[in-house]
């Protein structure tokens, strides 16, 4: 008898991405058109057909600053989507893997952030996000919640990739300085995922297992930091090295308020699934020799 698949809700975002090319059997990826949080009905008929065994959402509205001019539809991908999976998983008494974020948090601790940590998002994107996190731990008692940060890959639209193009480009960066965070490769966090995947097929659900974790990069930096390292490796392979200056973010206004120090402390899910993910320097690496790769899109 074949086994319930993992259905996993997104398809071209980073980590969707790569969920899929992690090439295992089990996973059944479904986006839009066919399933969109515009159309809940889309939901309920993925949920009949697929049967699955465990949800991970991976989709969501990550458009920071466009987020500020249109709230309504980052609620309705970043709160009723994710709202209705979670009562879909607890009708059906399947575990749920939700992927959150940083922003959640205003960054004005001064110290990374532990999960009982009071939330007080600063932008529209970070309210949508924690109101998700609380519309799904209230409607399911098996909802796992990963806060991640500063996502990059080498497919999509990311800062490292976006740092590779403008370095080939341009003698000079300006870069932000003085924002603090723990870059994540979502090769690494997908990976983080499917070893969860597979403790709860191994184990079996757990009370422990449920609520609020944070699985970010080992290690901190600031996006100055990010491209410094971004270019340098991109120079091992002969790129051009540009000079990076490091500026403030008074220097560089965007219409959503980044948090200055939003690190993210990591050890309840070492401790709960045995996770960590690796240094971000590692991830930096291996997704800038697959961006410049001859043939990388």
């Amino acid at each position: 008898m074949r086994a319930a698949p993992i259905l996993v809700i997104g398809r071209s975002g980073q980590l969707a991405t790569a969920l899929a090319r992690s090439g295992r059997p089990d996973l059944r990826c479904l986006g839009r058109p066919e399933l969109d949080f515009d159309r809940p009905e889309t939901l309920v008929a993925a949920f009949a057909a697929t049967s699955p065994a465990l949800v991970v959402n991976a989709a969501a509205w990550t458009a920071v600053d466009a987020a500020e001019s249109d709230p309504e539809g980052a609620a309705r991908a970043n709160r009723d989507g994710p709202a209705l999976l979670a009562r879909l998983c607890a009708e059906r008494g399947i575990p749920l893997i939700h992927v959150s974020t940083d922003y959640v948090f205003d960054g004005r601790k001064g110290a990374p952030y532990v999960e009982t940590d009071p939330i007080c998002p600063r932008t529209v994107y970070g309210r949508s996000k924690a109101d998700g996190e609380t519309a799904i731990l209230a409607a399911h008692d098996r909802a796992i919640i990963l806060r991640t940060a500063w996502v990059y890959s080498p497919y999509g639209r990311n800062f490292v990739r976006t740092m590779l193009d403008a370095g080939a480009k341009n003698p000079v960066l300006r870069v932000v300085g003085d924002q603090h965070g723990n870059p994540t490769s979502a090769d690494d966090l997908a990976s983080a995922i499917l070893a969860i995947v597979d403790r709860i097929g191994r184990d079996g659900w757990r009370a422990a297992h449920g609520g609020l974790f944070h699985a970010a990069g080992s290690g901190k930096t600031t996006w100055h930091g990010l491209a410094v390292a971004t270019l340098q490796e991109a120079a091992k392979a002969g790129r051009p090295m540009p000079e990076i200056l490091a500026i403030t973010t008074a220097d560089w206004p965007t219409p959503a308020a980044r948090p200055r120090d939003s690190r993210l402390d990591c050890t309840r899910l070492h401790d709960v699934f045995g996770i960590l993910l690796p240094h971000w320097r590692d991830g930096v690496a291996r997704a800038v020799a697959r961006s410049i790769a001859p043939g990388a899109a």
